[in-house]
This record gives C-alpha cells, sequence and structure tokens, in this order.
C-alpha cells in the first residue's frame, strides 16, 4: 500500500466533484453499496459503471468509463485486481485524464498503479473511500 500525506488526500477529495464507480451495484449490505450512497450523500456527482446493470442508485450507469459524456475526477474501482490494468488502460483513453484513481479496501494492482503513475495519475490502492473522506473531511 501507498502512504499518502493525509493533507495532500483531504485536498484531493475537497477538488474532486464527479466520481465514476466502476463496479456499481446497488444490494443492500455490500460494500459499493454502502460507498456509492455515501458519496451520493455527500454531493458528489456518482456515475454508476456496470456492463449489465442500469439505474445503479436511481442513476444512469454507463456499461464503460469510456462510455461516459463527461470528464471524470475519480475513477473509484470495485473489482478484482485482475481487472484493474484492463480500466487503467480504458482511463487512459479518456480525452481528459481523472486526477485519481482508487482502488478500494483489499485491492492492488502493480501493473495500473505504473501505467497511470507515469501520466501523473494519483492511483492510491488498498484504502475505502469512504472511511477515508469521514476521517478527513467528514459529511
Amino acid at each position: 500500500m501507498l502512504l499518502f500525506d493525509e493533507k495532500k488526500l483531504a485536498a484531493l477529495l475537497s477538488e474532486v466533484k464527479v466520481i465514476a464507480v466502476i463496479g456499481a451495484v446497488d444490494k443492500p449490505g455490500r460494500a459499493v453499496d454502502m460507498v456509492g450512497r455515501y458519496l451520493i450523500e455527500s454531493g458528489y456527482k456518482v456515475i454508476p459503471v456496470h456492463p449489465k446493470r442500469q439505474d445503479v442508485w436511481g442513476l444512469k450507469t454507463y456499461k464503460s468509463i469510456l462510455d461516459i459524456p463527461m470528464a471524470i475526477d475519480l475513477i473509484d474501482v470495485f473489482r478484482a485486481p485482475e481487472f484493474c490494468q484492463n480500466h487503467a488502460e480504458e482511463c487512459l483513453k479518456l480525452s481528459s485524464h481523472p486526477k485519481v484513481f482508487w482502488m478500494q479496501q483489499g485491492i492492488q494492482s502493480p501493473a495500473a498503479r505504473e501505467l497511470l503513475s507515469a501520466k501523473n495519475i494519483t492511483v492510491i490502492e488498498d484504502r475505502c473511500i469512504m472511511v477515508d473522506h469521514k476521517r478527513l473531511i467528514g459529511k
């Protein structure tokens, strides 16, 4: 796990407005559901991404981040580590790169980190965005 300066992390979370959640599912009790709802309640524009589901959290859901018609500030990944490199490659195909590629708690990908860090995209691994947001910014 990479360690981040807490002030830098708080500043990043304050700057971010649009968050794409890859692996979005609105099943009660699932971590992605709790985190997605928390981010919405915290005032972020959340864009669910799932290849098969529609209207996650009552929001328009996209099959891929490449289908999202606006700039994304942060990509929050709820997928197994073996899928992260592909998502990182998609991220680099966006016309406007996000500031942050965040892999949730338990998820790490050296390949994704290497690809994105080379393009000055902040990569966060194995951390829960909800836990960090609550601790650093609060509601």
